[in-house]
């Protein structure tokens, strides 16, 4: 993964509220969430919601599915990996790692 883009992915997570939408969908797994339960959970407006579900949907970390009149997100978990590995790779490689929990 390239530096930009998991930079996008950070800026995108960075919102408490898309970060709250992006957990959530974690959450749920695959089967994803239609629109409509993700903002009776938030207890924000549709509008507000759609502005963080395009962020989210541009860093490549949800993409949505429409069944009908019900429109679907479903977390990425590929791009969510990959994103995880990028944060974790070489870990320590200059250090050794120091242990928070004692």
């Amino acid at each position: 993964m390239k530096l930009e883009k998991a930079a996008r992915q950070l800026e995108a997570l960075g919102n408490p509220t898309r970060l709250a939408i992006y957990r959530g969908l974690i959450q749920v797994g695959r089967e994803g969430s239609s629109v409509g339960e993700i903002r009776k959970k938030l207890e924000i407006p549709a509008s507000t919601l759609s502005h963080h579900i395009a962020k989210l949907v541009q860093a490549g970390l949800i993409s949505q599915q429409r069944d009908s009149r019900t429109l679907y997100c479903k977390a990425d978990f590929l791009n969510m990996d990959a994103l995880m590995t990028f944060l974790v790779e070489n870990c320590c490689a200059e250090d050794s790692c120091i242990n928070v929990s004692s």
